[in-house]
């Protein structure tokens, strides 16, 4: 080999390094970018404040006043539990709401990745549950009926506010679903049962049984789907 070959060589390794610092780099970045993709998705607004278009259900139970979705009523026990649905399904995605109960002993909730049973009132799927004592648990609806998840009475029992306005913050993405009322959270599950979607409308529920009414308002969706 001459020496100018030699001293050509020589200086390959300085060249290398930095093309592949940039390189990499550049990568790097577009992965990043792709991940961070869903991050940058607007909400969008499941409900108009005025009608139920783009929801499903009997609404002859749900009703809209001053820019609410109420369910049930507090003069008159609620037959069976009744869902108001999205027309929609949701895989992953973040979805905000301020909820209030009003009445003695009211049960509601929101399912999430759900499906209707045909012929039947029910559905079938996980709901971040509300009221009597279940405040902020993940309930398997008519699936393996029974609470997946569940926050500490005492320390949901801080930031609750009764009878009053709260915000539900519900991140499902992956087999993983995570739940917040008014910014603590009360659930963090991974879900292991590898048969079961997770894909599926979301609805809002009066539970069957006491007079009382849910009211749902501020319906925000994110998608985090790619």
């Amino acid at each position: 080999m001459s020496h100018v070959s030699t001293k050509l060589f020589s200086f390959l390794p300085d060249m290398i390094v930095p093309f592949m610092f940039v390189l990499t780099t550049g990568l790097l970045a577009t992965f990043v970018r792709a991940d961070d993709s869903a991050k940058d998705t607007p909400s969008v607004s499941l409900f108009d404040g005025k009608t139920f278009d783009g929801w499903d259900g009997d609404i002859s139970v749900f009703r809209v006043e001053e820019g609410t979705i109420v369910g049930g009523q507090l003069k008159e026990k609620v037959p069976h539990n009744v869902f108001l649905s999205t027309k929609d399904e949701y895989s992953d995605f973040e979805l905000t709401l301020e909820f209030k109960l009003l009445g003695n002993d009211t049960n509601a909730g929101v399912q999430l990745r759900s499906k209707r049973i045909p012929e039947h009132h029910e559905m079938i799927g996980y709901q971040a549950d509300l009221g009597q004592d279940y405040w902020g648990a993940l309930y398997d609806e008519s699936r393996r009926n029974k609470i997946l998840a569940a926050p500490k009475k005492e320390e949901l029992a801080k930031v609750l506010k009764l009878g009053e306005w709260n915000k539900y913050r519900i991140l499902c993405k992956g087999r993983h679903i995570q739940l917040w009322i008014n910014d603590f959270k009360t659930v963090d599950y991974t879900e292991t049962d590898e048969a079961i979607e997770q894909k599926g409308l979301i609805a809002l529920q009066i539970h069957g049984g006491s007079p009382g009414e849910a009211h749902y308002r501020k319906i925000q969706i994110r998608s985090l789907s790619k």
